[in-house]
């Protein structure tokens, strides 16, 4: 939610730009297609809607007649068989629980949602509330039989939810398969969590902005993309402030305490599923650990901003023609 494609209109080559936004996932998508043809782009824009349709219909936690809210509606009493694809997803996610200690966790679902941040907090919850929040989180809970693909939530009221990692997967499913069917260019936006291919129609890259997470209205940098994905984690837009610090509305599902420190991560890599998760990671883990973290993907690289101004890149940020305006 904090990334704008700054793209143009003049064509080569007889090259053309359609775009379309629609809500999918419970978010924004933004769709831009590069074809030969008017229609051809509209056309695909409507394969993609599809599909993400489809994956939205699998994997929502919000959705009862999904496989997930099958899964979290038969916690602790039965395992669930799932797609193949759906069971790959939650092997991932667990793995990404596991790397990061829980930073990142598949079965946040469960959480007890005691923290406000609509204005109405007076004070902070109690040292036993926030405990009691995450009484049903714990990825290690999750049972996952590969030979008969079923998932199993060992504990009554536990639930998963894929979250914007899901968001990212498919906007990562979505641009493999324009690519198969020969698009040459586009971007797939799933609020925020962007898949980037091919250049636009006057032959540049694609062009991120980043927002000024001190001052929304502006931009911190703009950032040419070609093949790659890009998202970002941030909370300067929802947060609490008890005795002069500053808690984020993104939860470590470990503690049940808002994330501190860090009011803004970008993560940019091959792919948007992977990138999802790191800057939420990061977000809950802060920056040393974060910088730690990005380090065992050597693929991808990040932008962090503290919540005091303090711009932090890891080692191997090499974002070509980067400008920050901060």
């Amino acid at each position: 939610m904090f990334l704008f494609v700054l793209a143009c209109s003049f064509s080569l080559n007889a090259q053309v730009l359609r775009k379309r936004t629609t809500l999918l996932m419970g978010g924004r998508f933004d769709i831009s297609i590069v074809a030969t043809d008017s229609l051809t782009a509209e056309q695909n824009i409507d394969l993609v809607i599809a599909e993400i349709t489809r994956i939205e219909n699998l994997i929502s936690d919000w959705k009862p007649t999904s496989q997930v809210s099958e899964v979290n509606q038969n916690a602790g009493v039965k395992p669930i068989k799932v797609d193949r694809e759906v069971f790959e997803l939650a092997q991932r996610a667990i793995k990404l629980s596991k790397i990061t200690n829980g930073g990142f966790d598949v079965s946040f679902a469960a959480m007890d949602r005691i923290w406000k941040f609509d204005g109405s907090m007076t004070e902070m919850p109690s040292t036993e509330a926030i405990k009691k929040s995450v009484e049903k989180v714990g990825y290690k809970n999750i049972i996952l039989d590969s030979v008969q693909s079923t998932i199993f939530l060992k504990l009554k009221g536990m639930k998963i939810g894929f979250g914007a990692l899901g968001e990212g997967y498919a906007t990562d499913k979505c641009r493999t398969m324009m690519i198969a069917k020969g698009i040459k260019a586009g971007i797939i936006n799933g609020s925020g969590d962007m898949s980037t291919w091919g250049k636009q129609p006057n032959g540049n890259p694609w062009k991120i902005g980043i927002t000024n997470p001190f001052d929304p209205e502006k931009l911190l940098a703009v950032v040419p993309l070609e093949e790659q994905a890009v998202t970002t984690s941030g909370s300067y837009e929802k947060f609490v402030v008890f005795n002069g610090k500053r808690y984020s509305h993104i939860i470590n599902p470990a503690t049940g305490y808002p994330a501190t420190g860090l009011c803004s991560v970008t993560v940019f890599g091959p792919n948007a599923e992977n990138a999802n998760g790191l800057s939420t990671s990061i977000m809950v883990l802060g920056h040393k650990e974060g910088l730690l973290l990005i380090e065992k993907f050597p693929e991808y690289s990040c932008l962090m901003i503290t919540d005091k101004g303090k711009v932090i890149k890891s080692k191997n940020f090499n974002i070509k023609h980067f400008k920050a305006k901060f």
